[in-house]
């Protein structure tokens, strides 16, 4: 088992930033991928951004681009979101996620065995 732990939610106002660590119990393996998801009220979880443990170029959601940029620290087992510009529509409990997912479905949210309990991100307007 896998334990993540996010941190770095809040409240703030549309424009400001944010910035979500999430800190695993293991260093990720060379297969793995990490993943930013989130979920608000009523709405389906959606990727938001992801990275392979090994680098490359992230995957972001359209809705994201431009405004969001995930990075990891694999000496300290932590991924993180820097989150710009933030809007209204960002506000949801964001996870992090551990898998491997598919190779054509990387923000899809099946292929992710490990989550963590979320922490909380709130935009106003």
């Amino acid at each position: 088992q896998v334990q993540l732990v996010e941190s770095g939610g809040g409240s703030v106002q549309a424009g400001g930033y944010l910035r979500l660590a999430c800190t695993a119990s293991r260093i990720a393996r060379g297969s793995d991928y990490l993943g930013w998801f989130r979920q608000a009220p009523g709405k389906e979880r959606e990727g938001v951004a992801v990275i392979f443990s090994l680098g490359g170029t992230p995957y972001y959601a359209d809705s994201v681009k431009g405004r969001f940029t995930i990075s990891q620290d694999n000496a300290k087992n932590t991924v993180y979101l820097q989150m710009n510009n933030l809007k209204p529509e960002d506000s949801a409990m964001y996870y992090c996620a551990l898998g491997i997912p598919s190779r054509y479905r990387i923000l899809q949210q099946s292929g992710y065995a490990y989550w963590g309990q979320g922490t909380q991100v709130t935009v106003s307007s």
